[in-house]
């Protein structure tokens, strides 16, 4: 599973990356460790304004729900079961680009995990890229705010990432500048089982 991300480019780089305009971009503050369980507000692209970078919340919350507390239990949406779990299911054809420069695992270095070596994983020259995310719109009954959450769609780990996450074994769903449409045009979520693999990983 990816619960720490990083996210360290300017608004600037993004949308020259991107290719798109990041709308209040004195709201963006970019961070060496971004801790999902503190649901905090990260740039996305969405499907259904591909044009535009925007701040959503990590942690999705589906539309039906009563509060935000489903929030800690789907930062992460499995690839192989998000059209069956109900706080994924209505969320499938909403797609969005998470935008990163990295992210962070722990390799368990004995049989319990009671020793672990952090690592950093991030491309070659630290490029931006963007993680496979759906998300939803979810209004709180009691104030009326409207709430944009996403999750981070992840797969079976492959290649570094199963040396690496080897408790786990999963690995969020890299997708590369080729594909990043692709995920957006809603291709069927089978097409994304082997994300980008030219990853680097750096002991911290």
């Amino acid at each position: 599973m990816c619960f720490y991300s990083k996210l360290s480019k300017k608004a600037v780089e993004l949308e020259k990356r991107f290719k798109a305009s990041m709308g209040n971009p004195e709201l963006f503050t970019g961070s060496e460790i971004i801790n999902g369980f503190s649901f905090p507000l990260n740039p996305v692209i969405t499907n259904e304004d591909p044009n535009s970078i925007k701040l959503f919340n990590w942690g999705l919350i589906p539309n039906w729900s009563r509060d935000k507390e489903i929030r800690k239990n789907t930062l992460n949406a499995r690839v192989e079961t998000i059209q069956e779990k109900a706080s994924f299911k209505n969320c499938v054809q909403n797609r969005c680009l998470i935008l990163a420069d990295g992210f962070y695992e722990w390799q368990w270095q004995d049989e319990l995990g009671k020793k672990k070596q952090k690592y950093l994983i991030h491309l070659p020259n630290n490029e931006a890229f963007a993680f496979a995310g759906i998300y939803s719109k979810w209004v709180d009954k009691q104030t009326g705010e409207l709430v944009n959450t996403y999750s981070m769609v992840t797969t079976e780990a492959k290649g570094l990432m199963l040396e690496i996450h080897n408790s786990k074994k999963r690995m969020p769903i890299i997708l590369s500048p080729s594909n990043e449409q692709d995920w957006l045009n809603e291709r069927n979520m089978s097409e994304f089982l082997n994300p980008i693999l030219d990853i680097q990983a750096q002991k911290i």
